[in-house]
């Protein structure tokens, strides 16, 4: 018997799809398509990095995924002797997840590409070798932005060869100094073009896996170091994956989706009080209501951090002056009931209140709600090597040394706590420091 399109919904709605099955048998036989289209996908590497494959072979394998598993879907039907399930069903179900899924990916693709060009998510690349290939890979990825690699630099494998290069003025070190320059240049992954021995090989290889930092080598290289490996490109550039450091990407994105949601619920629910103290602030003192200030965020980037002005507009001026009353050490600078700051101010930090600008900040991606304070660029400057961990991650409103260490007056506490919370992060413990911001908050504990 045919029955239309609309009649099979009726039926579906009223579990009568089958004649003698409940329609949950129908959602089961959808529930596993899915799942077998989620295998197929990542069986044909639909889950790898955009940026290691191009649009239209994405495409291409985004259509034969989806039409593998329809094959699957029409065998177990017709295994099931579900003769009552039109075929035009059928097809329509898997027109629309192909056309659904390619669409997708390509405006995926588009943000992605956007998001490159405005330097973010960008991966930080430094290449060991001086040759001939390590030039050809430097111009192939200068030359295909979209990739969304950023060259930091050339890595001799010595001090002879590096002298050497006509490259030199792009060489920034040894295999000697590799991982310091990976600290300092903020580098995602290392890319081996060679001459090196299997043994130098295996000894940056090791040390990538203890960094967390992601290594490839070009194939003439790995001599059976990762011989299961699969080849992956760089563009047309060939390339053998040897570690990928541990990124928790669900939980990242879970992190960025609370971000989104609690700033834009404050901004929102916040607007009214927003709108008083604005009004407050231009009737205490001349001047603007916001106050800009450059800090360091993930990577290095420079952004604008936005707060509430709670000092008088030539506040920085009237530094220099003050300089000797500063009470924290390094190039931290506070000063006990600092004369600068207005009255409209000074209840304002009481609060911590002139920090509620910022989720501005955090709803264009540039921080988190939770994370390590944002230091100057003169405070980074100061930085160990080691303490430069903390600028792997974005910059957030409220941290670790916000709720356990504000008064501390030393720049290595909290330089510390920062590369303390990055290391032991969870969600958890994000939660757990919200929950006690809002008590440090109503204490009124800020200066």
């Amino acid at each position: 018997m045919h029955i239309g399109p609309l009649t099979a919904a009726e039926r579906l709605i009223g579990g009568t799809l089958f004649h003698d099955h409940s329609s949950g048998l129908l959602l089961a036989v959808l529930a596993g398509f899915s799942i077998v289209l989620v295998v197929i996908s990542k069986r044909f590497r639909l889950y790898s990095p955009a940026r290691l494959s191009g649009f239209l072979h994405e495409q291409r394998q985004s259509v034969r995924a989806c039409f593998t598993a329809g094959l699957m879907l029409t065998g177990t039907l017709y295994l099931l002797h579900a003769s009552d399930i039109p075929r035009r069903i059928v097809l329509i179900t898997l027109g629309i997840v192909t056309v659904a899924l390619s669409l997708r990916r390509f405006l995926y693709r588009m943000l992605l590409y956007r998001r490159f060009e405005r330097g973010i998510d960008t991966r930080n690349i430094l290449i060991v070798g001086t040759g001939p290939d390590a030039y050809a890979l430097r111009h192939h990825i200068d030359s295909i932005r979209h990739l969304g690699y950023v060259f930091k630099g050339f890595i001799a494998v010595s001090s002879s060869t590096a002298s050497l290069t006509p490259m030199s003025s792009d060489v920034v070190g040894t295999l000697d100094s590799l991982f310091q320059q990976t600290r300092l240049r903020f580098v995602d992954e290392i890319l081996l073009t060679g001459p090196s021995e299997q043994g130098q090989v295996q000894d940056v290889l090791e040390k990538a896996r203890k960094h967390g930092i992601d290594l490839r080598v070009v194939p003439h290289l790995y001599d059976g170091l990762a011989w299961n490996a699969p080849l992956e490109y760089i563009g047309q550039f060939p390339t053998i994956p040897l570690h990928h450091g541990y990124v928790p990407e669900m939980e990242l994105f879970l992190k960025r989706i609370f971000d989104f949601i609690f700033s834009g619920m404050v901004l929102l629910l916040l607007s009214p009080f927003f709108l008083v103290v604005s009004l407050a602030i231009k009737l205490d003192s001349d001047g603007p209501v916001f106050y800009f200030s450059e800090r360091i965020g993930k990577k290095g980037r420079v952004f604008r951090c936005f707060k509430f002005r709670t000092m008088v507009h030539d506040a920085e001026e009237k530094r220099a002056a003050m300089q000797h009353m500063n009470e924290r050490d390094g190039v931290l600078f506070k000063v006990a009931n600092d004369p600068r700051i207005t009255r409209v101010g000074r209840l304002l930090r009481k609060y911590s209140l002139d920090e509620m600008p910022q989720v501005f900040n955090v709803q264009s991606g540039e921080m988190s709600v939770v994370g390590p304070r944002p230091p100057i660029a003169s405070e980074v400057k100061e930085d160990k090597l080691k303490h430069l961990r903390r600028l792997d991650v974005k910059p957030g409103i409220t941290g670790l040394w916000q709720v356990q260490a504000r008064r501390d007056p030393s720049f290595d506490s909290y330089v510390s706590l920062d590369v303390a919370y990055i290391e032991n992060w969870s969600i958890w413990l994000d939660f757990k420091i919200i929950v006690r911001t809002i008590g440090v908050v109503l204490e009124g504990t800020g200066t």
